[in-house]
């Protein structure tokens, strides 16, 4: 296989993914360094809806901000994974807090459907959700995917509403490592890392040391104890239950998911726009137990 380390270093970023999509997308690079060539089209078809229209817009005094594609930090983690590069974490933050200091916008309905993706400023994008509540109505509305670091940034909402055939959930970390020797040395390469530093080497040729694995292991655990810790406080519940319950790592549908209390109802993003007034009646109520909290500036 060409390029061993690049596909190598890409697993072994942390993701919050959902799994299927994840390794969609390592296919996809392992094929490319193979030689195999596709079509932006086919990539799309492969990894992610089209997000080519997925651009934040006013629907009357209601803002609605796209969470769609593969989620990154700064840029599109792979070229083309969807059309547009997915979300950048940070871009979405700017948004969300741009229409909270709008005073034209009444309300936010996040656009969502997103497998996830890189753990790097998902939080942060989290945490400025949750700095609107209070300010003016956040809502998520699910009409795909909202998973893993989608669901990290969403839980934080007023709200997650979800179309009755969308599924959301995946809580979890992971990454990955390989052991590329035995491909460096099909392709007649033998490669030896110098390095200073106690550490410095350390996941770069060969099995992992059970020091660095307990290291990787620590780093994971961080992330997670982050992601529990702020889906907890955005959906109101312990933190033990979203650990143990809130489908432990797998996706739920609609109407799992609000028995679960992973989201408050079942609804298209039609009904809720007409719901908060975007061009049409005047807005209903949020979920009752949600209300107080969510309704200050309608």
């Amino acid at each position: 296989m060409k390029y061993p380390y690049l596909l190598a270093a890409f697993a072994s970023e942390f993701w919050a993914m959902e799994e299927t999509k994840l390794l969609a997308i390592v296919d996809l690079l392992a094929m490319q360094a193979e030689g195999v060539k596709f079509t932006a089209e086919e990539i799309e078809a492969r990894i992610s809806p089209a997000t080519a229209s997925a651009v934040a817009r006013k629907e009357g005094a209601v803002a609605v901000v796209p969470l769609r594609g593969v989620i990154s930090p700064r840029a599109s983690i792979v070229e083309n994974s969807s059309t547009g590069g997915g979300t950048t974490a940070e871009g979405f933050a700017a948004t969300i807090e741009r229409m909270a200091d709008d005073d034209g916008v009444k309300a936010i309905i996040v656009d969502a459907d997103t497998p996830g993706g890189n753990v790097l400023g998902v939080d942060e994008a989290s945490a400025a959700v949750a700095a609107v509540r209070g300010r003016k109505p956040i809502v998520v509305q699910v009409t795909g995917y909202l998973a893993s670091a989608g669901y990290w940034i969403g839980a934080s909402a007023d709200e997650i509403v979800m179309s009755p055939s969308s599924a959301v959930g995946a809580i979890g970390v992971r990454t990955a490592y390989d052991d590329v020797t035995e491909a460096l040395t099909k392709a007649g390469i033998t490669r030896e890392i110098i390095a200073a530093g106690k550490f410095k080497g350390e996941g770069l040729l060969g099995p992992l040391s059970d020091d660095t694995r307990t290291y990787m292991q620590g780093r994971i655990d961080e992330y997670y104890s982050m992601f529990v810790d702020r889906v907890a406080a955005g959906r109101g519940v312990t933190a033990a239950a979203v650990r143990d319950g809130f489908g432990q790592g797998r996706m739920l549908g609609a109407k799992g998911a609000v028995r679960e209390k992973m989201a408050d109802r079942v609804a298209t993003m039609k009904e809720t726009l007409d719901r908060f007034g975007a061009g049409g009646p005047a807005p209903r109520r949020l979920a009752p137990e949600r209300e107080r909290r969510a309704l200050a500036l309608r």
